[in-house]
């Protein structure tokens, strides 16, 4: 699919392609990427950039010459470093007349409705008046549980922010192969994904490089997440030369991910499944299965096998088949006390014990994205 004037297109730099083989930011190649986004930009195309990167950064420029392990100093790494990413980024584009903007963003920073539409509102209007965003996880000072985790999925929930296009993850890496090419050099390139399965993921190894945080598996899980906005998605080898130019125009590059599906989630379902932070996770049987994929239903109490964690009612659960694949996420209508209760039993059973819950789903089709 050629991408046409008007269009948006995100892409995520990992830090195994930003960073050269010293373990410093390639300047040389920053350049030539920017280059490609001028190129794109000149065509009337909008672009976000969500790079990695900025602990790496931090390193060399703080004196370190490897990576510290306590949390202080690598938060110390990421401030230093995501101001020299910015500076290289910002010289970069003004070389082409192109403003840069930095948005730093945290889980925290997408939790709530109001604060996602913030953040969708400080990209769209940067993007109008011509800047390219430059987003990165803010890793001086999240903790722990308010981390996206990766780049990958920070890039997917950015994507649906801004709605783009398409979203194109830069990697060191050719795109999705069926088998392990590091292992297997006969191993085939797969061009296109329609639906990323159990039998998908297999495919894919653990991490990658040692400098960044996610391998083949969290690049497809966001790619779950963008078959399931309807959003196109490609891994590409991030270096060759004009990579971004050549998917724009069309070209089968890497890996595409696509549905052959019309019909896709609207933003709310996006965001509970994109945006939240599970709280616990429901594990359906065989017939609750069907309802959800086949028939488009709600999630009943009598189809739940089994429930973990610790939740409340409005809390983000995963929901897993009996293979622990999962299938969706959603707002759960039971506290994980009263799934404790519930679970198996028919909603005309639970409102003897439950009458508060009388008729209740345990999470509602409109509650809840499907992948």
């Amino acid at each position: 699919m050629k991408l046409e004037k008007g269009q948006t297109i995100c892409i995520k730099i990992g830090s195994s392609t930003l960073l050269d083989d010293s373990g410093k930011l390639d300047v040389a190649f920053v350049r030539s990427l920017c280059d490609q986004v001028a190129e794109l930009a000149s065509r009337g195309m909008s672009v976000v950039i969500v790079s990695s990167g900025a602990v790496g950064c931090g390193f060399g420029r703080l004196g370190f010459d490897k990576r510290p392990t306590d949390l202080a100093t690598l938060q110390a790494c990421s401030s230093a470093g995501q101001a020299l990413l910015t500076e290289t980024y910002a010289e970069a584009l003004a070389a082409h007349g192109i403003a840069c903007g930095q948005v730093l963003l945290t889980r925290r920073d997408v939790l709530s409705r109001e604060s996602y539409l913030n953040a969708r509102a400080t990209l769209d209007r940067l993007l109008e008046l011509g800047a390219v965003p430059v987003v990165n996880e803010n890793d001086a000072t999240s903790n722990a549980e308010f981390n996206f985790g990766d780049n990958d999925m920070l890039g997917a929930i950015v994507s649906t922010l801004i709605d783009a296009d398409l979203y194109v993850i830069m990697s060191d890496i050719e795109g999705l192969y069926d088998e392990d090419p590091s292992k297997n050099p006969n191993a085939d390139l797969i061009g296109r994904v329609s639906s990323v399965s159990s039998e998908i993921f297999e495919m894919a190894g653990g991490a990658g490089s040692g400098v960044g945080t996610g391998g083949m598996v969290t690049k497809l899980r966001a790619a779950r997440a963008m078959v399931a906005a309807g959003i196109p998605m490609v891994i590409c080898q991030g270096r060759s030369a004009n990579v971004l130019v050549h998917i724009a125009d069309g070209q089968d590059v890497g890996t595409r991910f696509e549905s052959d599906d019309e019909a896709h989630s609207n933003p709310r379902k996006l965001w509970i499944g994109l945006a939240g932070i599970p709280r616990g996770t429901l594990t359906i049987d065989d017939g609750a299965l069907r309802a959800l994929v086949e028939d488009g239903g709600s999630l009943l109490p009598v189809g739940v096998r089994d429930c973990e964690g610790s939740f409340e009612a409005g809390d983000v659960v995963d929901i897993r088949s009996g293979d622990a694949t999962l299938v969706a996420r959603g707002l759960v209508r039971y506290s994980s006390e009263e799934m404790g209760q519930v679970k198996g039993l028919r909603l005309d059973v639970i409102a003897r014990f439950l009458p508060e819950r009388d008729g209740q789903p345990c999470v509602h089709r409109d509650e809840m994205l499907l992948f």
